[in-house]
């Protein structure tokens, strides 16, 4: 269990940095990174075997009949990624020590970085497909948390809104076509995804799921037309640019580029879709980061223009050219990390990162320059740094390529003009900042060089780019042969990482950008005056609109549907409903099947008629609230005997004791309400309500029917043959609710206690005038606590209890079971308070229904976590028989202690509603029951 432990320290981590924080910046920090540190040591323990080619795959089955498991798979491209994500982020727990002030509340930085962190573990290192689609889109959510840190600031929380809301619609998209593909191969486990890369290309529904899975990798790695939040995001404290934007969040989109690169690749479809978006944005990213003042600005614009040459890469669709994007994905994450680091420290030690304003800081920072420099060479491609080697790759693959018919040219001039801006780019970087005359007007002058251990994560990243750059077979190779073995699934092509391959067309393109790198910069002005006769576009204003305008036009089209008439939604339920059955009846020639209806006998007759007058009465006197509640009580009471007749003993159990309970709750509405109900309804809409009854009833009559007559496959004698010996219990309806179908009961218990928590967060507070008298004028008696009320209750109510615990300890073998003994007991204590009131209730049973709610909650879903400790799925149910020497053989499941959680679930839930209910009335005791 390596592998989860790797992703669960970063969690688990979170909480220290948050406690040492009192203990001073250093403690803090060293708490931020003792958890990332023990999982980099484990991850590096593994390296023997992933540089081996070996792939290490870990299932733990949690919900396979959906496909989703925690499976967890370590190969070459999981390492790599799962190297940069720790070590990166370990250099940056060390350098955000020294950059955040001490006002700052570090340990909540730290807290969410290693949220972030653990999340993008998980992405990368996930062997199933809605595994990694939960993580990823945990890492929208810390994203969200990080670039928004300095929440002061309105551009941080215009940022972290804009990369929330554009990198969350592209999940949305993932999460379709990740659907479209498990639907295809008919797993979401990733090895046997790789493998059926010809079945899902075959498929018809692969331009749409690959369609949708581009749209999740462009959203999230800042493709042209989804670049514009990238740069609105360098309002993040810079610790968080360095990471983000170098090895993680960012990298996220390319990491599933490289994942899926077997499976949905090699196809016309990937290869324009990926390449020309690719190509689209390096232009737009690099040309643009000439033009930007702001040092993260140019970054953030580099950063674009490189994700989209690791894109453009990918989507020439040979071998060679995924194994220069893997290789360029290393090298860009060391210089681009170190360019941001170094940024900050100029914007730490100066005040401003205004290009047009820090000049000259050569002679103030000359150690810091020189790390700049080199950082700022390798990004531009200078021989004998990281960067040379990948660019000279690409524009080998750029070479190598004729997708394009006669136009084939086009990929190389498109990636050579990029070479020659990233050129420009860089050298502004180095000559606008560190030379360039004097300082102008810094906010702190003199600056000088930053604390020393501020410099060591940025000195780590340049001699990377220096080894790496002068001895790639010695350093990189292993790792990177690793990763490519892992991306295409085991198909590693021959490749050279020499530094000199003789005088050829890739090195002529690199001398081109070169030299017109520095043409352009000497330029610079003339295009400076182009750039500033644009047109100005304010990409953040842009988005806002465009949000504006999607939120107006939800709006018109929810006030069209809403208009606040129960009438005309129920109406438009029903229309709905009838179009739907005459939709599915009209094929049938015939309404009648093959199977014969059952006789109707003559007590069942009579209980049909019953509820059939008692529905037909509701209707007639439903402006007369109270005798309406009356009428309709005894239809529930006709619907328990039918399920009793019909041999279901468990639902009759449960629709009495809901009866009760509802009815208690509407006499308690009915308390603030007048007698009557006002006539609003025209004679006309009352025609048209008739009408559209009858025709409900009757096509609901006709549908079932038509179903009743019909054989049909039933799922019941699964149930019945399995009850005994899977759940361990006789009673079968019981059995699947705490065995079978016990995820659906937690999730029905989880919103019972959600919706009681709501009513309870709706009535605090709400006070409503006390009724003196009745809707006859008639006053309501003083003696609020009548005697006979007042003595049978305190009887009662050991009794109920003794009942409610008798059904509870039956209801696995026989009629009855959590919910119903709920129930009763919640229906037992309410009577206390109706017949004693709320002072002398509470003063003898001091209960927090909020936390036997919570508890009942809890307890549920522990009983389900229960079974993963001895490897079996969640939820699932043990049994066995026992002996005692007086009780003699008795039974004992794990599905008691889960049907425990459901009792105190109902009970909590039940008495939180009702009991604060009665406290609205002005003339009742303000105490609330929490």
């Amino acid at each position: 269990m390596a592998l989860a432990l790797i992703i669960a320290l970063p969690f688990l981590g979170i909480v220290l940095p948050l406690i040492l924080e009192r203990y001073g910046r250093s403690a803090c920090a060293f708490g931020a990174g003792l958890a990332p540190l023990i999982a980099l040591i484990i991850l590096l323990g593994r390296r023997s075997q992933v540089f081996a080619g070996e792939v290490e795959i870990v299932r733990l089955p949690w919900l396979p009949d959906i496909g989703l498991n925690l499976s967890l798979r370590l190969d070459g491209l999981g390492f790599l990624f799962a190297l940069l994500i720790l070590g990166i982020g370990l250099l940056v727990i060390l350098y955000a020590r020294y950059y955040l002030s001490k006002k700052e509340p570090m340990g909540r930085f730290y807290a969410y970085f290693l949220l972030f962190m653990g999340a993008m573990l998980g992405v990368v290192l996930s062997e199933n497909l809605l595994l990694m689609l939960m993580f990823w889109e945990l890492t929208s959510l810390s994203s969200f948390l990080l670039i928004g840190f300095w929440g002061h600031r309105s551009d941080a929380r215009q940022g972290a809104r804009m990369a929330l809301t554009v990198t969350g619609g592209g999940g949305l998209a993932l999460l379709a076509g990740i659907l479209l593909i498990g639907h295809i191969v008919g797993t979401f486990e990733l090895s046997t995804v790789l493998a059926a890369g010809h079945a899902i290309r075959a498929h018809d529904l692969y331009p749409v799921a690959l369609i949708l899975v581009l749209l999740g990798v462009f959203t999230k790695s800042a493709q042209f037309p989804f670049h514009f939040w990238l740069p609105q995001a360098m309002a993040a404290p810079t610790p968080v640019s360095a990471f983000l934007h170098s090895a993680t969040m960012v990298k996220a989109g390319v990491f599933l580029l490289a994942r899926l690169y077997p499976a949905l690749s090699d196809s016309q479809w990937w290869f324009y879709i990926v390449s020309l978006t690719g190509m689209t944005t390096l232009l737009v990213g690099a040309i643009m980061a000439l033009f930007q003042h702001d040092l993260k600005g140019l970054l953030a614009y580099s950063t674009i223009s490189h994700l989209g040459l690791i894109t453009l890469l990918f989507g020439l669709d040979s071998r060679l050219a995924a194994v220069a994007a893997i290789f360029h994905i290393i090298n860009h994450a060391t210089f681009k990390a170190s360019l941001f680091m170094a940024a900050g420290i100029i914007d730490h030690e100066t005040g401003t990162r205004d290009m047009r304003r820090v000049n000259g800081l050569w002679k103030y920072m000359p150690h810091t320059a020189v790390l700049a420099m080199v950082a700022s060479l390798a990004m531009a491609g200078v021989p004998l740094l990281n960067g040379f080697l990948s660019k000279e790759m690409f524009f080998a693959e750029t070479l190598d390529q004729h997708l394009l018919g006669s136009f084939y040219w086009t990929i190389p001039a498109a990636a050579t003009l990029a070479g020659v801006f990233s050129v420009a780019y860089s050298l502004r970087f180095i000559h606008d900042v560190f030379f360039n005359g004097d300082p102008i007007d810094l906010p702190k002058y003199p600056p000088h060089e930053p604390a020393r251990y501020m410099k060591i994560p940025v000195e780590v990243l340049v001699l990377l780019c220096l080894l790496v750059g002068m001895a790639p077979a010695y350093t990189v190779a292993p790792l990177l042969a690793a990763a490519v073995s892992g991306s295409l699934h085991g198909e590693v092509p021959e490749y050279s990482l020499s530094i000199w391959h003789g005088f050829n067309l890739p090195l002529a393109m690199s001398f081109i950008a070169l030299v017109g790198g520095i043409l352009v910069y000497s330029l610079r002005k003339v295009m400076f005056a182009w750039y500033e006769g644009l047109p100005a576009v304010d990409s953040l204003a842009v988005f806002k609109r465009s949000v504006n305008g999607i939120v107006r036009t939800a709006q018109r089209l929810t006030d069209s549907l809403e208009t606040g008439s129960l009438q005309r939604y129920i109406a438009l339920m029903l229309i709905s409903a009838l179009v739907l059955v005459v939709v599915a009846l009209t094929p049938l020639q015939s309404l009648h099947g093959p199977v014969e209806l059952s006789p109707i006998d003559g007590i069942t007759a009579l209980g049909l008629g019953i509820l059939a007058l008692t529905s037909l009465l509701t209707v007639l006197f439903h402006r007369s609230r109270l005798v309406a509640l009356m009428i309709l009580s005894g239809a529930g009471l006709m619907v328990a005997l039918a399920f009793a007749r019909f041999s279901a003993p468990d639902l009759a159990l449960t629709q009495l004791s809901v009866e009760v309970v509802t009815i208690i709750l509407l006499m308690l509405a009915l308390y603030f309400m007048p007698a009557r109900t006002p006539v609003e309804t025209s004679s006309l809409r009352g025609f048209r309500d008739l009408v559209l009854a009858g025709a409900s009833g009757t096509m609901i009559g006709l549908l079932a029917y038509a179903v009743m007559t019909r054989p049909y496959d039933s799922i019941a004698s699964f149930f019945l043959e399995n009850s005994v010996s899977g759940g361990g219990g006789t009673n079968v309806v019981n059995v699947i609710l705490v065995d079978f179908r016990g995820f659906d009961t937690l999730g029905e218990i989880a919103v019972l206690a959600i919706a009681a928590v709501g009513i309870y967060a709706m009535l605090r507070g709400l006070g409503l005038p006390h009724p003196e008298r009745d809707y006859g004028g008639r006053p309501w008696s003083r003696d609020q606590h009548p005697m006979i009320l007042y003595t049978l209750s305190r009887a009662l109510l050991p009794m109920a209890l003794l009942i409610s615990v008798f059904i509870f300890l039956r209801g696995h073998n026989l009629p009855g079971g959590g919910f119903i003994a709920g129930l009763v007991t919640a229906v037992a204590l309410i009577l206390q308070y109706v017949s004693h009131g709320v002072a002398w209730t509470q003063a003898r049973q001091p209960l927090s229904y909020h936390t036997i709610a919570g508890a009942g909650v809890f307890i549920a879903a522990l009983t389900g976590l229960g079974s993963w400790v001895f490897g079996y799925p969640f939820l699932t149910s043990a049994f066995d028989h026992f002996h005692l020497p007086v009780i003699g053989e008795f039974e004992l499941a794990t599905a008691m202690l889960f049907d425990l959680g459901v009792y105190l679930a109902v009970v909590g839930s039940t008495l939180l509603m009702l009991s604060n209910i009665g406290h609205v009335s002005q003339g009742n005791s303000r105490k609330e029951v929490i």
